[in-house]
């Protein structure tokens, strides 16, 4: 292929510039999508992680089997376990966990920021680099000494130990100014947590967990946790753990020792071996997508399909021009030009096509990221590492390069072989009106085939979607807002956090136009739930028999104002609200475990919150299950405590109910708040609608994604058959003329017409229907409510596709059935 190949193709479709114009905007849409989600795949799934030699490092999370719990943290004495007995496996292991926590400035004021607790060798272990000052000690890391033994007195308490932290980047700069004389300097002055900052940690530092975790992904400060051991404390997890193989070690072998390891511990601790106690070892990166994993490879093969389709309705375009130019083509081959030539001349302009398109992709694909960053949920790993990078321009080059050879081969090689005679004495050796065009029709049955298939998963995300509006969260969100508050009233002695908690309801309930007030933590659908243990009196005997459970610490009233049916009984009063009282309010699905066929009100069951074992509760109320994580899975099992069960204070999300849109009370709830304290700090102030569609965020993403495909890929079809029977209508005029002159009726050629149309559409939904069967089990993961092979889903785009089918083939058939056959054999 020369330049002067390129120079003749360039002329050649500057003289066709409607068809070039078509061709170059269906490779762009196809080469555009096809870029931009692969832009996604490639930040989510292929790019490495930015630490050092990421491919040795991996996650390890704990299971509780017996109790269906997965991806547990570890307890300081776990951990230590394990890093102590595997130091073959690894080179060493660290943990890590976040949480938020309100920082007082020296001008009194509050500022909520997130923590990052790490083990002193947790940036070293990852590569990471400290910009300023040093990294972590062993020093640092040095438990605190023990209390006092209960019962004795000492004369001077133990001296406790500084915190030390290393800040963020973006921390020093927005808090600092990137002043580095903050080293030194503590945090919370005053306070009794004031640690105090030895590093700066190099800009745009992450870790990275998958969102099941909870981890906040980049921490403004992180200090170094002095971990103490003890043996009886392995009720306390927090502690999320990665570690970094030994050379040579593989992730069978870790996984191996750390079999060991989790046997060991079921051997000598029972709540180890009663829980089902297991430990896993994955690579990092695995661990980190495994969640959307399968959205994302739904997503890729989505645009592939569409890619495909684009490129069948360019070879149909293409297949149709050189039809057009048979009589051109026949002259070049009788004055001499050989059969590669002519070859050579078509894939020439479909490279020229397929690299404007390229160009015309990365323009769309650039749009397409940035709407894709806006819909995207936060949830989805590496979002901001989101962008055209050589390694998407490499995709976008080698993409166009398949769809030039892919569009372009069928048509150079039918272009290539004309019959020179047959063409230069006006005659044809047409297969007739009711098949004409082979290649064509092939070629439109794949676009319809690949389409379906595209309709078929975008029916099923519609159905997923629409199934998880009909999910009821076990609550009424329309008419609450909600919002965290956090005051340094809330960190004083309980008998003052509840006066506390009791004033600021009381303000907040005088807001006009407030029907009710309650507060909770953690608080539905926004995750932070921490799972502890309940039972029966099998329990007793028989230890394995306790269950997960997540508590929520309620204030009287919460129900009320959240709109939980109460099933069976009561909910909490003031009167319950009072040190000693040991009551709690069950979900129906713990209910009926712990008392199938029976009432649970007025029973007891065993749980373990605040105390090494278990005590008795008395079940006063039954109420609706409220999903706590996520709509589409309904979660644990819930048991719900008095504020003062667990000491007061802990209820900082806050829920007011209102009898009209909640966002026009937000002002007035936050002049309330500052009212009360000029210093509260108050953050994630929303209608809870706005949560409940937080929650249904990546259902959404995919909806659009596939759904917007699939529209575009079921036109493209629809079009290529338009195509295919537009043409051939065209160039069978005179066969029409001759049919109405033998007696066939505009009818019979309308149905001729259509028919063919609907038959080429069968052999695409068809084969599509098989591929259909084989592709969508792989969507299980990302349904809600509808099963891959649904076949209410199947049937309705069937339907839907024979009527854009009926619709493509209309016009064509409507231009047959209407032709003048004295006309028709006239213009042959």
């Amino acid at each position: 292929m020369s330049l002067h190949d390129l120079a003749f193709a360039g002329r050649t479709l500057r003289k066709s510039p409607v068809f070039a114009l078509t061709a170059a905007l269906t490779i762009a849409l196809g080469v555009g999508a096809s870029t931009a989600i692969f832009s996604v795949t490639n930040a989510v799934l292929l790019r490495p992680l930015p630490y050092k030699d990421a491919d040795q490092l991996v996650i390890i999370p704990t299971d509780m089997r017996n109790r269906g719990v997965k991806d547990f943290p570890f307890s300081n004495a776990n951990f230590i376990d394990l890093r102590e007995a595997t130091k073959n496996e690894f080179q060493g292991l660290a943990g890590v966990f976040t949480f938020p926590f309100t920082l007082t400035g020296d001008d009194g004021k509050p500022e909520q920021v997130h923590m990052g607790f790490v083990t002193t060798n947790y940036f070293r272990l990852v590569g990471a680099r400290i910009l300023f000052g040093r990294d972590f000690s062993d020093d640092d890391g040095q438990p605190q000494p023990p209390p006092p033994p209960p019962g004795t007195q000492s004369a001077t308490p133990p001296q406790r130990l500084p915190l030390i932290a290393i800040i963020s980047y973006e921390y020093f700069q927005r808090q600092f100014g990137s002043n580095p004389a903050v080293l030194g300097q503590s945090l919370n002055k005053g306070k009794p947590f004031s640690p105090r900052i030895v590093g700066v940690l190099a800009p745009h530092f992450q870790i990275y967990f998958p969102p099941s975790a909870d981890l906040e992904a980049a921490p403004e400060i992180w200090v170094a946790n002095r971990l103490g051991y003890n043996a009886e404390q392995r009720n306390s997890v927090s502690m999320h753990v990665i570690g970094r193989l030994q050379p040579g070690v593989t992730v069978a072998r870790a996984q191996a020792a750390a079999d060991q390891v989790a046997a060991e511990a079921r051997k000598h601790f029972s709540i180890e071996n009663t829980a089902g106690y297991a430990i896993r070892v994955e690579p990092m990166r695995k661990h980190l997508v495994s969640e959307v994993r399968p959205a994302i490879l739904a997503l890729m093969g989505s645009v592939i399909f569409l890619l495909l389709i684009a490129c069948a309705n360019v070879a149909n375009l293409l297949l149709v021009r050189a039809s057009l130019r048979q009589r051109e083509l026949a002259i070049r081959s009788a004055i001499g030009a050989s059969t590669w030539d002519i070859a050579r001349q078509i894939l020439t302009e479909a490279l020229l096509l397929a690299a404007t398109g390229a160009l015309g992709g990365l323009g769309i694909a650039w749009l397409g990221i940035h709407e894709l960053l806006a819909i995207a949920p936060a949830h989805l790993p590496r979002l901001d590492t989101i962008r055209i990078d050589p390694t998407v321009l490499i995709f976008t080059v080698i993409s166009s390069l398949l769809a030039a050879a892919i569009f372009g081969l069928a048509p150079a090689w039918r272009a290539a072989r004309p019959d020179v005679m047959i063409v230069l004495r006006g005659t044809s050796r047409s297969e007739g009106l009711a098949s004409g065009g082979v290649s064509r029709k092939i070629v439109v049955a794949l676009e319809v085939g690949l389409a379906y298939v595209l309709l078929i998963g975008s029916g099923l995300m519609v159905r997923s979607f629409l199934e998880l509006q009909r999910i009821d969260p076990g609550f009424n969100p329309h008419g609450l807002l909600t919002f965290q508050a956090q005051s340094d009233r809330f960190l004083q002695k309980p008998e003052e956090r509840a006066v506390a908690t009791r004033q600021l309801e009381d303000r907040l309930r005088a807001i006009p136009g407030v029907q009710s007030v309650t507060a909770s933590n953690p608080f539905p659908l926004t995750g932070g739930f921490s799972p502890i243990r309940w039972g029966t009196e099998e329990a007793l005997a028989d230890a394995s028999k306790y269950k997960a459970v997540d508590p929520l610490i309620v204030l009287p009233g919460y129900f009320e104002a959240m709109g939980t049916s109460l099933l069976e009984g009561r909910t909490f009063t003031d009167e319950d609200n009072q040190p000693g009282r040991t009551y709690a309010v069950v979900d129906k699905i713990l209910a009926d475990r712990a008392y199938p066929g029976q009432s649970a009100v007025g029973k007891r069951i065993l749980i373990r919150i605040q105390t090494p074992e278990p005590v008795w509760v008395e079940i006063i109320g039954v109420v609706a299950h409220e999903r706590g994580v996520s709509l589409s899975e309904p979660g644990r099992e819930q048991v719900y405590f008095t504020d003062a069960y667990i000491g007061f204070g802990v209820t900082d999300h806050w829920a007011l109910r209102f009898g009209a849109d909640p966002s026009k009370y937000a002002d007035d709830v936050r002049a309330t708040l500052k009212a009360f304290d000029p210093h509260l700090l108050i953050t994630d102030m929303r209608p809870m609608d706005a949560v409940v569609e937080k929650a249904q965020s990546g259902t959404r993403f995919s909806l659009l994604l596939i759904g917007s495909f699939a529209v575009i890929a079921a036109l493209l079809a629809g079009v290529g058959l338009y195509g295919v029977l537009a043409t051939v209508v065209r160039q069978r005029t005179a066969e029409i003329g001759v049919r109405m002159t033998l007696g066939a009726q505009p009818g019979n050629i309308f149905q001729l017409v259509v028919g063919q149309g609907l038959r080429l559409t069968a052999i695409g939904v068809a084969a599509g229907l098989i591929t259909a069967f084989a592709l969508t089990r792989g969507m299980t993961t990302m349904l809600v409510g509808v099963k891959a092979t649904d076949p209410a889903t199947f049937a309705t785009m069937t339907v839907v596709f024979f009527a854009i089918a009926a619709m493509a083939s209309w016009l064509p058939a409507w231009r047959a059935a209407s032709l003048d056959p004295t006309a028709a054999l006239r213009a042959e």
